[in-house]
């Protein structure tokens, strides 16, 4: 006989369980992941907040107007600077948002985000159009100095061209009531 033991049959091997404690821990950390509200998804952090909005210089989307500047920012009262796309489902979610508060008076500035001008202005001969001046950022490069991180992004100016608001993703009623109704109504 040789001195190699061989396993006994009928023992219970632990080391099977060690996967699925894994996966049970993976799937509970994934689970609560998914209980945090789009309203906090969208509060992300903005280096911006309290402090000037970047520079904001850009041709118009249509050859016909102005293009928005940064001297529009400084203007008295609260605006709304909100980068958008005609590609983007998202936008076409809050565009009927974007016109509700543009009737109740607040400007909006639009900033369309790597889009052409023809599918722009389509865009917005089919939803209307509730922005009081409309620029093009065909490269993204004023969307990288306003630290976007997609579209639509908004941004609330205060008169003096201070940041008080940044909001990543659309615009829905009830994150309008929370978020930007105590500002643009105090």
């Amino acid at each position: 006989m040789s001195d190699v033991e061989t396993p006994k049959s009928g023992g219970f091997n632990w080391l099977l369980l060690i996967p699925l404690v894994i996966a049970l821990g993976l799937g509970t950390m994934a689970a609560l992941s998914f209980q945090i509200s789009p309203e906090d998804r969208s509060s992300l952090p903005s280096a911006f907040e309290g402090r000037p909005a970047p520079a904001l210089d850009l041709p118009p989307l249509n050859p016909m107007a102005e293009g928005p500047t940064t001297a529009d920012l400084s203007k008295p009262g609260i605006k709304m600077v909100n980068f958008w796309a005609s590609w983007c489902a998202p936008c076409r979610v809050e565009h009927p948002v974007l016109k509700e508060i543009a009737r109740a008076g607040t400007p909006i500035i639009g900033v369309n985000y790597k889009d052409s001008a023809e599918n722009a202005q389509s865009f917005l001969d089919e939803l209307g159009d509730p922005f009081a001046s409309v620029g093009t950022d065909e490269n993204g490069r004023t969307a990288i100095n306003w630290g976007l991180y997609g579209v639509p992004e908004t941004f609330v100016i205060d008169g003096e061209g201070n940041v008080l608001l940044r909001h990543a993703g659309p615009i829905t009623r009830s994150i309008y009531e929370q978020r930007f109704a105590p500002l643009l109504n105090p």
